[in-house]
Order: C-alpha cells, then structure tokens, then sequence
C-alpha cells in the first residue's frame, strides 16, 4: 500500500523510515514512493527466521560479513529501498555497520507470496549490484538461485527438497540442504 504523497530520494526515505511512529512498519521504497508492506505469513516468516539462523552459523564464526532480518533495507538505487526477507552484505564491502545500508547486499532471499511478482525483484536486485538472490517457494518446496549470465540475464536454477544450495562465490564453502529451509 502506496502512503506517501510526494516522490522520495532513498537518504530521505531512511529518515522518514527512522522516525518513531514508523518502528514496527515494513517500507520499502519503489521508484520514489513509500509502500508499506503487509505483514509476511506464518510459513514465510518461519522459513525466514530458519534462513537467518542457517546463515548466521555460518558467518559469524567465520567473521565474513552481516545476516539481516526482514526489516534491513538496501538501497538498491537513488529511488528505491528493499527489504529482503534475508540479506548477507560481506565485510569486505561493509566492515562496520552503518546508519543504513547505502548500498545493495551480496545475497537477498525472498520467500515468495503468492501475489509478489519475484522475477521483477530479482531483477531490480541483480541490476543494483546484488550477486545472488534465492526465490524461496514455500508451498512447492524448491528454491531459485538467481544470478547474471554474462549478457546481463537472469539465469535461474532451481533447487528441491533434495538438493543442496551453496553460496556460490558471494559465501563460498557455504552449503544448506534445501529439506532443512522448510518446517515439517
């Protein structure tokens, strides 16, 4: 639901999104306009909860960067924010955290609803900088890993329950069993 009135840059869209009324808000920023998202449902937010958890013990022993929940937004543009359900940006781009992230992440998940139109996301992400995005389908059990082919095009690869994603070049030596993402 669109709730702003005039068109935002993403260093104004940060202020108004750190003003207290808007705390238990989700916005993002779309081509200058605040949107608020509608709360995520159960599954999607288990399965978001189990990504973070699977990340974050990979990671933080390992010191390679910062896992953030559905609330961090990136800017992936001077126009647009996103809020992806998980991110991972690396301490090689991001030593320290910020204020706000001014810059896009390594990896965003999206665990899909069922009116999200993901290729569009995917493809504002990869385009902003974003390495690898994971299209996370809760009701088909599979996981689309993302990326740029060399002409500058989405390729797409699925993942089932009995597969096993890895982190690719963006977290190398990373591997999760696709069955372990979705609760039983």
């Amino acid at each position: 639901m669109a709730i702003s009135e005039r068109l935002y840059t993403a260093e104004e869209f940060f202020d108004y999104a750190a003003k207290p009324e808007n705390d238990a808000k989700r916005l993002e920023l779309d081509d200058g306009v605040i949107v608020e998202m509608s709360p995520s449902s159960p599954t999607n937010t288990v399965i978001a909860g189990r990504l973070i958890y699977f990340f974050n013990a990979f990671v933080i022993p390992n010191d390679l960067g910062f896992v953030t929940s559905p609330d961090g937004g990136f800017k992936l543009a001077s126009s647009r924010v996103r809020q992806p359900d998980v991110g991972f940006i690396s301490k090689a781009r991001l030593p320290r955290l910020p204020k706000s992230f001014t810059m896009p992440p390594d990896l965003a998940v999206e665990v899909v609803s069922e009116d999200e139109d993901i290729f569009l996301k995917a493809r504002e992400y990869l385009h902003s900088g974003v390495r690898m995005v994971w299209a996370v389908y809760a009701d088909d059990r599979v996981v689309y890993v993302m990326t740029l082919n060399e002409q500058g095009g989405i390729l797409s690869l699925p993942f089932g329950v009995n597969d096993t994603l890895d982190g690719g070049d963006v977290l190398p030596g990373f591997a999760l069993p696709v069955r372990d993402i979705f609760p039983t």
